[in-house]
Protein backbone atom coordinates (compact mmCIF):
# COMPACT_ATOMS: atom_id res chain seq x y z
CA UNK A 1 0.00 0.00 0.00
CA UNK A 2 1.26 3.42 -1.36
CA UNK A 3 1.09 5.81 1.83
CA UNK A 4 2.88 9.17 0.41
CA UNK A 5 0.63 11.74 -1.13
CA UNK A 6 1.35 14.22 -4.01
CA UNK A 7 2.10 17.44 -4.17
CA UNK A 8 -0.63 20.04 -3.52
CA UNK A 9 -0.78 23.62 -3.81
CA UNK A 10 -1.41 23.91 -0.33
CA UNK A 11 1.47 22.23 1.56
CA UNK A 12 4.89 24.16 2.73
CA UNK A 13 7.66 22.23 0.82
CA UNK A 14 11.41 21.94 -0.06
CA UNK A 15 12.85 23.24 -3.30
CA UNK A 16 15.81 23.13 -5.26
CA UNK A 17 16.30 25.89 -7.86
CA UNK A 18 19.37 26.03 -10.69
CA UNK A 19 19.92 29.04 -12.42
CA UNK A 20 18.63 30.40 -9.74
CA UNK A 21 19.99 33.71 -9.82
CA UNK A 22 18.65 35.05 -13.16
CA UNK A 23 15.65 34.97 -15.52
CA UNK A 24 12.82 32.25 -15.57
CA UNK A 25 14.97 30.82 -12.49
CA UNK A 26 15.21 33.92 -10.19
CA UNK A 27 11.35 34.49 -10.98
CA UNK A 28 10.44 30.92 -9.63
CA UNK A 29 12.54 31.44 -6.62
CA UNK A 30 10.12 34.73 -5.53
CA UNK A 31 7.36 32.75 -6.60
CA UNK A 32 7.91 30.01 -4.84
CA UNK A 33 8.94 31.15 -1.81
CA UNK A 34 5.80 31.93 0.40
CA UNK A 35 4.77 28.12 -0.18
CA UNK A 36 8.44 26.86 0.76
CA UNK A 37 9.85 25.77 4.35
CA UNK A 38 13.17 25.86 2.58
CA UNK A 39 14.66 26.69 -0.48
CA UNK A 40 17.77 26.07 -2.02
CA UNK A 41 19.16 28.76 -4.76
CA UNK A 42 21.83 27.39 -6.85
CA UNK A 43 23.89 29.72 -9.25
CA UNK A 44 26.96 31.36 -10.05
CA UNK A 45 26.75 35.31 -9.44
CA UNK A 46 27.74 36.43 -6.22
CA UNK A 47 26.26 39.66 -5.96
CA UNK A 48 22.89 38.33 -7.50
CA UNK A 49 22.70 35.66 -5.08
CA UNK A 50 23.35 37.88 -2.31
CA UNK A 51 20.50 40.09 -3.44
CA UNK A 52 17.93 37.25 -3.96
CA UNK A 53 18.87 35.59 -0.56
CA UNK A 54 18.02 39.42 1.00
CA UNK A 55 15.01 39.61 -1.05
CA UNK A 56 13.55 35.97 0.34
CA UNK A 57 14.52 36.73 3.81
CA UNK A 58 10.93 38.78 4.05
CA UNK A 59 8.98 35.67 4.29
CA UNK A 60 8.62 34.43 8.01
CA UNK A 61 9.92 30.59 8.66
CA UNK A 62 11.79 30.64 4.81
CA UNK A 63 15.06 28.94 5.07
CA UNK A 64 17.08 29.72 2.31
CA UNK A 65 20.28 28.34 1.29
CA UNK A 66 22.67 30.34 -1.53
CA UNK A 67 25.03 27.55 -3.01
CA UNK A 68 27.27 29.09 -5.82
CA UNK A 69 28.21 26.68 -7.79
CA UNK A 70 29.26 25.54 -11.62
CA UNK A 71 27.67 22.89 -12.41
CA UNK A 72 29.31 21.89 -15.45
CA UNK A 73 31.49 19.82 -13.16
CA UNK A 74 29.74 16.89 -12.54
CA UNK A 75 31.63 16.62 -9.21
CA UNK A 76 29.46 19.94 -7.65
CA UNK A 77 25.68 17.97 -8.73
CA UNK A 78 26.80 15.29 -6.53
CA UNK A 79 27.77 17.65 -4.01
CA UNK A 80 24.95 19.59 -4.31
CA UNK A 81 22.75 16.70 -4.06
CA UNK A 82 24.62 15.06 -1.07
CA UNK A 83 24.57 18.44 0.77
CA UNK A 84 21.14 19.25 -0.02
CA UNK A 85 19.31 16.06 -0.40
CA UNK A 86 15.32 15.18 0.20
CA UNK A 87 13.71 18.35 -1.91
CA UNK A 88 10.46 17.91 -2.95
CA UNK A 89 10.25 19.46 -6.08
CA UNK A 90 14.04 19.87 -8.12
CA UNK A 91 14.00 22.76 -10.91
CA UNK A 92 16.65 22.27 -13.60
CA UNK A 93 16.62 25.70 -14.80
CA UNK A 94 20.53 26.03 -15.69
CA UNK A 95 21.67 26.81 -19.20
CA UNK A 96 23.03 28.85 -21.61
CA UNK A 97 23.24 28.68 -26.15
CA UNK A 98 25.43 29.79 -28.67
CA UNK A 99 24.97 31.40 -32.25
CA UNK A 100 26.83 30.57 -35.48
CA UNK A 101 28.07 27.34 -37.92
CA UNK A 102 28.52 23.92 -35.72
CA UNK A 103 32.06 24.10 -37.49
CA UNK A 104 32.63 27.81 -36.31
CA UNK A 105 31.46 27.53 -33.58
CA UNK A 106 33.92 27.05 -30.00
CA UNK A 107 34.57 24.34 -29.33
CA UNK A 108 35.18 24.70 -25.61
CA UNK A 109 32.05 26.49 -25.44
CA UNK A 110 30.01 23.36 -26.92
CA UNK A 111 31.56 20.91 -24.93
CA UNK A 112 30.72 23.53 -21.70
CA UNK A 113 27.18 24.11 -22.93
CA UNK A 114 26.76 20.41 -23.13
CA UNK A 115 28.01 19.78 -19.72
CA UNK A 116 25.43 22.16 -18.09
CA UNK A 117 22.27 21.81 -20.23
CA UNK A 118 23.05 17.59 -20.49
CA UNK A 119 25.22 16.38 -17.78
CA UNK A 120 24.22 18.76 -15.19
CA UNK A 121 20.45 18.02 -15.58
CA UNK A 122 21.11 14.56 -15.92
CA UNK A 123 22.72 14.03 -12.97
CA UNK A 124 20.14 16.14 -10.99
CA UNK A 125 17.40 14.18 -12.17
CA UNK A 126 19.29 10.83 -11.76
CA UNK A 127 20.10 11.38 -7.95
CA UNK A 128 17.11 13.17 -6.36
CA UNK A 129 14.82 11.41 -8.84
CA UNK A 130 16.48 7.90 -6.79
CA UNK A 131 15.28 10.10 -3.79
CA UNK A 132 11.60 11.02 -5.02
CA UNK A 133 11.18 7.10 -6.20
CA UNK A 134 11.96 5.94 -2.76
CA UNK A 135 9.21 8.30 -0.85
CA UNK A 136 7.02 7.74 -3.38
CA UNK A 137 6.54 11.59 -3.86
CA UNK A 138 7.91 14.49 -5.41
CA UNK A 139 8.14 16.29 -8.43
CA UNK A 140 10.75 17.67 -10.74
CA UNK A 141 10.69 20.37 -13.33
CA UNK A 142 13.23 20.33 -16.42
CA UNK A 143 13.20 23.47 -18.25
CA UNK A 144 14.27 22.69 -21.94
CA UNK A 145 12.58 24.89 -24.55
CA UNK A 146 10.34 24.94 -28.05
CA UNK A 147 13.79 23.64 -29.57
CA UNK A 148 13.32 20.39 -27.74
CA UNK A 149 11.37 19.31 -30.78
CA UNK A 150 13.30 20.28 -34.02
CA UNK A 151 16.17 20.42 -35.43
CA UNK A 152 18.39 24.05 -35.15
CA UNK A 153 20.79 25.14 -37.80
CA UNK A 154 22.68 27.88 -36.31
CA UNK A 155 22.05 26.69 -33.16
CA UNK A 156 22.89 22.80 -33.71
CA UNK A 157 24.60 22.20 -30.05
CA UNK A 158 21.75 24.15 -28.33
CA UNK A 159 18.89 22.80 -30.07
CA UNK A 160 21.00 19.41 -29.59
CA UNK A 161 21.30 19.63 -25.76
CA UNK A 162 16.91 20.65 -25.50
CA UNK A 163 16.44 17.58 -27.84
CA UNK A 164 18.12 15.70 -24.75
CA UNK A 165 16.25 17.35 -22.18
CA UNK A 166 13.08 16.39 -23.79
CA UNK A 167 13.50 12.85 -24.80
CA UNK A 168 15.03 12.02 -21.25
CA UNK A 169 11.77 13.46 -19.32
CA UNK A 170 9.53 11.35 -22.02
CA UNK A 171 11.52 8.70 -20.99
CA UNK A 172 10.88 9.33 -17.36
CA UNK A 173 7.60 9.88 -17.27
CA UNK A 174 6.94 6.46 -19.03
CA UNK A 175 8.79 4.60 -16.34
CA UNK A 176 6.96 6.21 -13.44
CA UNK A 177 3.87 5.32 -15.06
CA UNK A 178 4.84 1.85 -15.10
CA UNK A 179 5.50 1.61 -11.69
CA UNK A 180 2.80 3.29 -10.78
CA UNK A 181 4.56 5.87 -8.79
CA UNK A 182 3.19 9.02 -7.04
CA UNK A 183 6.51 11.27 -8.57
CA UNK A 184 5.86 13.51 -11.20
CA UNK A 185 7.81 15.22 -14.15
CA UNK A 186 7.18 17.86 -16.71
CA UNK A 187 9.30 19.52 -18.80
CA UNK A 188 8.60 23.21 -19.53
CA UNK A 189 9.14 24.00 -23.65
CA UNK A 190 8.79 28.15 -24.13
CA UNK A 191 9.86 29.94 -26.80
CA UNK A 192 12.53 32.96 -26.83
CA UNK A 193 12.22 34.31 -22.99
CA UNK A 194 13.49 38.17 -22.06
CA UNK A 195 16.46 36.83 -19.84
CA UNK A 196 20.38 36.36 -20.58
CA UNK A 197 20.27 34.55 -22.63
CA UNK A 198 20.93 36.38 -25.75
CA UNK A 199 24.14 37.80 -24.73
CA UNK A 200 25.51 34.88 -23.85
CA UNK A 201 24.60 33.06 -26.90
CA UNK A 202 26.16 36.21 -28.95
CA UNK A 203 22.90 37.24 -30.59
CA UNK A 204 19.96 39.10 -30.21
CA UNK A 205 16.29 38.96 -31.62
CA UNK A 206 13.97 41.10 -33.75
CA UNK A 207 11.19 40.04 -31.57
CA UNK A 208 10.19 40.74 -28.16
CA UNK A 209 10.63 37.76 -26.12
CA UNK A 210 8.30 36.57 -23.03
CA UNK A 211 8.38 38.02 -20.15
CA UNK A 212 10.11 35.49 -17.53
CA UNK A 213 7.79 36.60 -14.53
CA UNK A 214 4.78 35.38 -16.93
CA UNK A 215 6.77 32.24 -17.92
CA UNK A 216 7.34 31.16 -14.15
CA UNK A 217 4.16 31.98 -13.39
CA UNK A 218 2.13 30.13 -16.33
CA UNK A 219 5.17 26.86 -15.01
CA UNK A 220 4.45 26.71 -11.48
CA UNK A 221 0.22 26.91 -11.97
CA UNK A 222 0.17 24.32 -15.05
CA UNK A 223 2.55 21.60 -12.92
CA UNK A 224 0.02 19.14 -13.31
CA UNK A 225 0.91 18.53 -16.86
CA UNK A 226 3.61 16.96 -19.03
CA UNK A 227 4.67 19.39 -21.59
CA UNK A 228 4.57 22.93 -20.19
CA UNK A 229 4.36 25.25 -23.24
CA UNK A 230 3.48 28.57 -21.79
CA UNK A 231 2.91 30.64 -25.10
CA UNK A 232 -0.46 30.30 -27.56
CA UNK A 233 1.84 30.39 -30.70
CA UNK A 234 4.94 28.27 -29.23
CA UNK A 235 1.71 25.75 -28.99
CA UNK A 236 0.58 26.00 -31.80
CA UNK A 237 4.39 25.71 -33.60
CA UNK A 238 4.25 22.41 -31.38
CA UNK A 239 1.46 20.87 -32.95
CA UNK A 240 2.32 22.05 -36.48
CA UNK A 241 5.62 20.23 -35.93
CA UNK A 242 4.18 16.93 -36.04
CA UNK A 243 2.92 17.50 -39.17
CA UNK A 244 5.79 18.60 -41.67
CA UNK A 245 9.12 16.63 -42.18
CA UNK A 246 12.21 17.49 -40.86
CA UNK A 247 14.19 18.92 -43.55
CA UNK A 248 11.02 21.27 -43.94
CA UNK A 249 11.51 22.09 -40.10
CA UNK A 250 15.21 22.76 -40.86
CA UNK A 251 14.98 24.99 -43.31
CA UNK A 252 12.12 27.02 -41.66
CA UNK A 253 14.19 27.18 -38.65
CA UNK A 254 17.67 28.14 -40.59
CA UNK A 255 15.44 30.93 -42.30
CA UNK A 256 14.55 31.87 -38.69
CA UNK A 257 18.09 31.48 -37.20
CA UNK A 258 19.32 34.05 -39.96
CA UNK A 259 17.34 36.55 -39.25
CA UNK A 260 18.98 37.22 -35.87
CA UNK A 261 21.66 39.89 -34.69
CA UNK A 262 25.11 38.77 -33.75
CA UNK A 263 26.63 39.89 -30.84
CA UNK A 264 29.97 40.94 -30.41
Amino acid sequence: MRSAAPLKESDLIDALITGATSGIGREMARLLAPRCRRLVLVGRDPARMEALEKELKSYPGLETSGVLADLSDPAACVALHRDHPGVDLLINCAGFGDYGEFFATSLEKDLAMIDTNVKALHVLTKLYLADMVKADRGHILNVASIAGFMPGPLMATYYATKNYVVRLCEAIRKELSKRRSKVKISVLCPGPVKTGFEKAANIGFFFTGSDPAYVARYALSHLDRFYIVPNLAVRAAKMALKLLPVPAVASAIYMLQSTKKIRR
